[in-house]
């Protein structure tokens, strides 16, 4: 019987999946990812659920839309009830362990995970909750423009602080798991990274690698406010606001050391993968690539996330495991709540027998094996945080995006004719019939007045929770990982030669290279 395979899944933040190599890109090296796209699968039309970092997780995880498990914004709880795919393995035999970032909001900061090894960059409380109720409320969590302003080049950051710890971490875990030889059980690593999440910073070492003279611009220069979609002018307000001008040489500063950032994120992944390939591990693992939303990078005057442009919620998904998937791209629309029933699938679960209830998310495993024939080739995504007063929704059915906002005109994209999308062809009569499928689609798929009266009910409860936990003692729900140094190393409980025999990892093949 052959034995489950390995699952390591490799998480960026905010990356833009424009910004890759295996996407096009001309100027950003990434050859790590490079490795693994040339051994696997490319998904060239992946979309976020949210394009906002939590959400996006957490629907991720659990396979469900934000507003069936109430992720409605960076401080919305993630309910300790919601099955995800770290419970479906471990119940399969896995051994699940997070590493890195996640965002998981409330009590619960394991999520079905067996093992946790960094605390979080991110607050677990309500302290980012968005508000409707007051739509002017420029709040000290906002991004500003001064990010996008003053990128560049540091000495050392907080990002890069945290996402070593991680790595280091995550290399620690990888050579237990290969200590452990017939007596270990199948293993899913999830190695979550914040780069290249802005501040758009990076050190020398990644900046030297990219020439100054050959960042690219964005191909779609500032568009004013005015000839903004109501959306666009709202993030403007929410992070703009005019305080800081962005000339040509600021964006390039801020695009190069986000490619910077890109680079270092890529060499953590090569990092990892070379500890699988020396442990004899790689040739049994599962290797997955991914980002949790993009960045708009300064296309249309636009930066950070929170949008359905293409910048902004498109994101790279890459599956490498060449024991059962020939190299290929797939050109269908897929989402990253598909990822969740697809793990369980891969580590031999069945979703339709094994899952509680209904998720969102399919299983890409025929896709994987080239099968797409009763693909339903469409990706959904939702957005209900700050910068909108209303629930904004996106459907993504064949070449078409459409957008809508009770709050808003909707918005339609033919994405293979108008990649840029420039020419909004919601209110063109050629494609009215196009638009009235679209909206009936969204009417069926959401109750928008009742989700509307959901999230007001949440911030409201969230905003006056958090002002109550703010005064007196303060009880934290981030997580701390435990760290216990009477077992590490050599210690006098232990025998010397027995500890180091145990920890000594032989190199596979005898040592021959």
């Amino acid at each position: 019987m052959t034995a489950p395979p390995n699952i390591v899944m490799f998480m960026a933040d905010q990356l833009a999946s424009r910004a890759l190599p295996v996407y096009g890109h001309p100027v950003v090296k990434t050859p790590h990812v490079d490795a693994m796209a040339a051994r696997g699968v490319v998904f060239d039309n992946c979309y976020a659920g949210f394009p906002l970092c939590a959400p996006s997780r957490f629907s991720m995880l659990s396979g469900q839309l934000g507003s069936t498990i109430g992720a409605w914004d960076n401080a919305a709880e993630f309910p300790s009830e919601i099955p995800t795919v770290a419970h479906y393995l471990r119940l399969a035999g896995y051994s699940t362990c997070l590493s890195g970032k996640m965002h998981f909001v409330g009590a619960d900061q394991q999520h079905g995970f067996e093992e946790r090894l960094t605390t979080d960059v991110c607050p677990s409380d309500f302290s980012w909750t968005a508000t409707w109720d007051e739509p002017e409320r420029v709040h000290e969590w906002f991004h500003t423009m001064k990010i996008a302003a003053s990128g560049g080049l540091v000495a050392h950051s907080l990002a890069l602080d945290f996402d070593e710890e991680s790595t280091h971490q995550s290399l620690r875990r990888i050579y237990q798991w290969a200590r452990q030889g017939k007596n270990r059980p199948p293993f899913f690593l999830l190695h979550s990274m914040t780069h290249p999440h802005d501040p758009y910073v990076t050190t020398r070492q990644y900046w030297d690698r990219y020439r100054h003279e050959d960042i690219d611009l964005p191909a779609v220069p500032w568009i004013p406010p005015a000839g903004r979609d109501p959306h666009s002018r709202r993030l403007f307000h929410n992070y703009d606001r005019g305080e800081y001008k962005m000339d040509d040489e600021k964006i390039r500063n801020a695009r190069h050391a986000y490619y910077g950032g890109i680079s270092f994120m890529d060499d953590q992944i090569g990092k990892l993968t070379a500890a699988l390939a020396d442990t004899g591990l790689l040739d049994n693992t599962v290797l997955l690539f991914t980002s949790d939303h993009g960045d708009m990078l300064g296309e249309r005057g636009l930066w950070y996330k929170m949008s359905f442009y293409e910048g902004s919620i498109h994101v790279p998904l890459v599956v490498s495991f060449p024991r059962r998937f020939a190299p290929r791209r797939v050109g269908r629309n897929v989402s990253l709540l598909d990822l969740m029933p697809t793990l369980v699938e891969l580590g031999g679960g069945n979703p339709r027998r094994d899952f509680v209830e209904p998720v969102a998310g399919r299983s890409l495993a025929g896709l994987l094996k080239g099968e797409d024939r009763d693909w339903d080739d469409v990706a959904v995504s939702e957005y209900l945080g700050e910068a909108t007063p209303a629930p904004y929704v996106m459907v993504r059915r064949g070449p078409f995006k459409y957008t809508h906002c009770d709050a808003d005109p909707p918005q339609l994209f033919h994405l293979e004719d108008d990649p840029h999308e420039l020419n909004d062809l919601a209110a063109d009569a050629g494609h009215a019939k196009v638009r009235d499928a679209f909206a009936a689609e969204v009417r069926r798929r959401w109750n928008f007045g009742e989700l509307a009266a959901r999230i007001l009910l949440s911030q409201r409860r969230r905003t006056l929770t958090c002002r109550a936990l703010s005064r007196g003692r303060h009880t934290a729900w981030d997580y701390g990982p435990p760290f216990d140094a009477s077992q590490q190393y050599h210690r006098g409980h232990l025998g010397y030669r027995e500890t180091e025999d145990r920890d000594l990892l032989p190199y596979p093949g005898g040592g021959k290279t």
